[in-house]
């Protein structure tokens, strides 16, 4: 996998979330493939799944992955992984890449061309409403979906380092140059009304420590801007201002060794198709 995406000359974020951020989500990934007991008899479709890491998890457990994002350089990562080219090693498992994510929406008739899914997620990025039901509708009935976010702020040690973001977004004249995915604090009922404008109904949830640790303070500046919760600030200011805010947030968290370490609490909600 490591020498597939270093040969590859993608834009800096996408291989900082693939490099340094992803895997901050693993835990999270893992409480909810334990829950539904995915293994090789599941066919996971991953909405938004970015460079692909959770839907490697799946497939490692013997299940068929669909992914689907709108950002086409972490989809190119996600292709890599799942789809790898002959020279590094035959792939044990059977894997889909679609254009598509929570902002556009998958294909439903692209959907409907393989096995129907038996789990859908959305760790990373909450599709729209609207987006979510067309998925559950090409989905079938009985299907769980996994809605992921953020868990409170006051359990979230990274909050204030993201807070950075939106205080930066609200600095133009122009609001439309801030315009663009944001940072809130998860609210208790966020993901229960999301899936019930979907038409989906709640039946269960639950609560993942994610702790979010990095090398030292660059690379936690560089992952967290690579989740694009900055971009709005970054088009507000300037990438250099970002950095500068965003590394005073965390230094609070710099261990002596010079390593970060934040504590986060993510919380998921099973909803039914």
């Amino acid at each position: 996998m490591a020498p597939t995406l270093a040969q590859r000359h993608l834009p800096r974020p996408a291989r900082d979330w693939a490099e340094i951020q992803e895997r901050m989500l693993v835990p999270l990934y893992e409480a909810v493939y334990e829950r539904f007991e995915v293994g090789r008899h599941s066919h996971v479709l991953g909405l938004g799944c970015g460079s692909g890491l959770a839907l490697v998890m799946a497939a490692a457990r013997g299940a068929t992955v669909t992914g689907t994002d709108t950002d086409e350089a972490r989809l190119e990562l996600a292709r890599q992984r799942l789809l790898p080219e002959p020279q590094w090693g035959a792939r044990h498992w059977t894997a889909r890449v679609l254009p598509g994510g929570p902002d556009g929406g998958p294909d439903g008739a692209a959907l409907r061309e393989g096995p129907p899914p038996t789990l859908v997620t959305a760790f990373d990025a909450l599709p729209e409403a609207a987006v979510l039901a067309r998925v559950a509708q090409a989905a079938g009935r009985g299907v769980p979906v996994v809605l992921a976010g953020w868990g409170p702020a006051e359990r979230c040690a990274a909050a204030p380092a993201l807070r950075v973001a939106q205080r930066l977004a609200q600095r133009p004249a122009e609001p439309e140059r801030a315009a663009g995915r944001c940072w809130r604090p998860g609210g208790r009922d966020d993901l229960e009304d999301l899936a019930r404008r979907a038409g989906l109904r709640p039946d269960g949830s639950g609560r993942v420590a994610c702790p979010f640790g990095y090398a030292d303070l660059d690379s936690a500046v560089r992952g967290l801007v690579s989740t694009g919760l900055y971009d709005a600030a970054v088009r507000a200011t300037d990438e250099e201002q970002v950095a500068k805010e965003l590394a005073e947030a965390l230094r609070p968290h710099v261990r002596p060794d010079g390593t970060v370490w934040m504590q986060n609490l993510f919380r998921y909600v099973v909803a039914m198709t």
